[in-house]
């Protein structure tokens, strides 16, 4: 009889939504991926001087969507290199696309799960900042602990922030801004709120505004953003 413990899957603060490519993303899949895209190699540590050929600053992207703001960020800050990781491949194939047509050099494309890229190949105090723009809130309290921002995950970014490293968080449902403030909030030793204590920052110059957040605005969608500084490492 087999006697080995069952493994237990992990849970998931996305989900998969492969769906269909235009003809022109599938094209940019083929001939930009080897560009742009960079493979997840398990438990290999990703070398960013020799990956974007500087050692300018990495800012990395949990989820950028349609890569629309991503895009125009590498544009703005063309020394800032800039990670984006997303698992919708219509969305990489669109940003893959832009970021040809626009000849942006400091980009690059993970298209795996945002949780193990963080744990397994981004070495530690590598980051000057993370960004997570409008995740998905799973708003029922049932799905609470699929929300990305958990206790560990603070401690994940203390971990892959160097010091003075910024979390800048954005998102449409108050609720799930209270909770990541309150997870960071709680974590003093690791982190500080430029705006204050429990205050949110009003949106920065540095974070674009998406089709989809100006389309909630005319709703009267509320939009919060919130950053905390690595203090130390």
């Amino acid at each position: 009889m087999d006697n080995a413990k069952p493994k237990h899957r992990p849970i998931r603060s996305f989900v998969l939504r492969t769906g269909r490519m235009t003809p022109g993303q599938e094209k940019a899949f083929k001939e930009y991926w080897p560009v742009y895209g960079v493979d997840f190699t398990p438990a290999q540590a990703l070398d960013f001087p020799r990956l974007f050929g500087n050692e300018n600053p990495v800012w990395l992207e949990i989820g950028f969507g349609d890569g629309e703001s991503l895009a125009a960020m590498a544009k703005t800050f063309p020394r800032r290199n800039y990670l984006g990781i997303e698992v919708h491949t219509p969305g990489v194939g669109h940003l893959l696309l832009k970021l040809a047509q626009e000849d942006t050099g400091n980009v690059r494309v993970m298209s795996a799960d945002a949780m193990e890229i963080l744990q397994q190949v981004v070495p530690a105090a590598s980051l000057q900042g993370v960004q997570l723009f409008f995740p998905d809130p799973w708003h029922k309290k049932k799905h609470h602990k699929r929300r990305i921002v958990q206790p560990h995950f603070v401690e994940l970014m203390a971990k892959l922030l160097r010091a003075g490293g910024v979390f800048h968080a954005a998102t449409d449902w108050e609720d799930y801004a209270r909770h990541i403030m309150a997870h960071f909030s709680a974590r003093t030793d690791l982190f500080r709120n430029p705006a204050g204590p429990g205050r949110y920052m009003p949106q920065p110059e540095t974070r674009p505004t998406t089709k989809f957040e100006r389309r909630g605005k005319r709703l009267g969608h509320g939009v919060w953003d919130l950053m905390f500084e690595r203090t130390s490492n």
